[in-house]
């Protein structure tokens, strides 16, 4: 019996498969750069260094940010966030955030709250998750330190003007902190046009790099207090953490062949452009949303057909569980997609799925037209035979 083919439609978790160049880049990496970056001044341990600037370098080039050196390695975004959070917030502040939040930047301000006496404020959106600058406006208070907003909901796929709210924040003398977990590599991003004081953004996502890789780019401004403190390879007579970027935010050993592959996934999205990258997931998200909207009992998530969004399109069906959705769609068509709630229960409130969560499909660059709509034809089938 011939093997079925997986279709995978899970991108907004992971991307795969990663392009050629990622795997032979990591595997190059293990067999002949494997000493520990900035640990030592042999050729291997140099070599090794050299590939963690220049993967800062090519990550410099996408989000346009001046010195590679602010730009301080993470394992993903959860880190990067948990870093910017609570290396910047200090007990009395507030914190704006919105409802379309992932937990990464939920659960840091909740322990800030409960600890140190944080107060947060999370701005509401619609059913489509869009928000409002306006609404962040009237939320700010004297002691308000940190806006935080995702350029992108993991549930609802929207994007955020975060160029505007960027604008507000240096009016008001506010940082900025954005999650990119959706859109690095995906959605233009320059962090200088748009007012962006941090990014933290996953290696393992739109930026094609394996897991176990990711970044916060940090203002030359500011200045963090570090997550981890311990061996930088630098001024290690002192029993402080050192001043100097990236190594302040940087301790212990970094994950080297992760990052070669990292390089090789920006190098491959600047040469394909990320307009290019998100205007075809833009159209096969399109495709999939006329093919879903169209089946009865079906209701999608998210913006309507025609407008902006990225490659993400969630949606639940009347009375089949979203994960047994899930669960016959992958093992009797092959199909992996993703339910539940996405780690992300404030934006189901919004979206009115708190109850039920959702089954999420996301496209990705090597996505075509004959897996989404054979996803649109599975589901029609599944619907069928449960007689809705």
């Amino acid at each position: 019996m011939e093997e079925q083919r997986l279709i995978y439609l899970d991108h907004a978790a992971t991307s795969w498969p990663k392009p050629p160049q990622v795997t032979e880049a990591m595997l190059q990496a293990a067999l002949n750069d494997a000493a520990n970056p900035g640990r030592g001044s042999h050729a291997m341990a140099v070599r090794a260094s050299r590939i963690m600037f220049d993967t800062r370098k090519w990550l410099s080039k996408l989000f346009h940010i001046k010195n590679p050196n602010d730009i301080a390695f993470t394992c993903n975004t959860t880190m990067a966030l948990n870093m910017a959070i609570k290396g910047w917030v200090k007990p009395g502040d507030h914190v704006i955030a919105t409802s379309i939040e992932h937990n990464s930047v939920r659960r840091p301000l909740y322990d800030l709250e409960l600890k140190h006496g944080v107060q947060v404020s999370y701005i509401e959106s619609n059913a489509e998750g869009d928000i409002q600058v306006s609404q962040i406006a009237d939320a700010i208070r004297s002691n308000t330190s940190l806006i935080i907003v995702t350029h992108s909901s993991n549930l609802l796929g929207n994007i955020l003007p975060v160029a505007e709210i960027g604008e507000l924040a240096r009016k008001k003398g506010i940082k900025l902190l954005v999650d990119a977990a959706q859109s690095a590599g995906i959605l233009p991003i320059d962090v200088e046009a748009m007012g962006i004081d941090m990014l933290a953004f996953p290696g393992h996502k739109g930026l094609l790099g394996p897991q176990g890789t990711g970044g916060l780019y940090i203002h030359p401004e500011l200045d963090l207090e570090p997550l981890l403190h311990g061996g930088t390879g630098s001024q290690s007579e002192t029993p402080w953490q050192p001043q100097v970027r990236p190594d302040r935010y940087e301790a212990g050993t970094q994950n080297t062949p992760g990052l070669a592959g990292l390089q090789a996934g920006v190098r491959h999205i600047l040469n394909e452009t990320v307009q290019k990258i998100h205007t075809n997931e833009w159209r096969l998200s399109q495709r999939l949303l006329e093919g879903l909207s169209g089946i009865n009992g079906v209701n999608v998530l998210g913006p309507a057909i025609g407008e902006p969004r990225t490659g993400i399109v969630a949606f639940y069906v009347d009375a089949i569980d979203p994960s047994e959705m899930s669960f016959i769609l992958d093992q009797h068509y092959g199909i992996a997609v993703r339910s539940g709630f996405h780690c992300t229960p404030l934006a189901h409130s919004s979206a009115g799925t708190a109850k039920t969560g959702a089954v999420r499909a996301s496209v990705g660059l090597y996505t075509t037209e004959q897996e989404v709509d054979a996803l649109t034809e599975a589901v029609k089938e599944i619907v069928e035979q449960y007689k809705l």
